[in-house]
């Protein structure tokens, strides 16, 4: 009897933990802008996933700013043939779908 009631009790507290969802992430869209240019950015969880740079005096495209991963960096580069900085590497996209 000792058994059945410790396995209910096990059964009772592992569902419970599993029928909760995980927490959705924390997403921050910023947007820093002035005559020139206009900057946005979007981090997930705190960290920055993603800016992307529009210029708003000339027709120059818009470029993005391939954040480097800090999780990901090891002692001889970044892993992605980009090579390893700080601030990240700016890319120009050609086409879009």
């Amino acid at each position: 009897m000792r058994r059945f009631t410790a396995l209910l009790l096990l059964a009772a507290c592992c569902t419970s933990v599993l029928a909760e969802p995980p927490p959705e992430p924390k997403v921050e869209r910023t947007v820093a802008e002035d005559d020139q240019v206009r900057i946005e950015e979007l981090k997930v969880r705190g960290e920055t996933k993603k800016v992307t740079v529009k210029n708003k005096l000339t027709k120059a495209p818009d470029y993005e700013i391939v954040v480097n991963d800090a999780g990901r960096e090891s002692a001889g580069g970044t892993g992605t043939g980009l090579p390893k900085s700080g601030s990240g590497t700016r890319v120009w996209r050609v086409l879009n779908f």
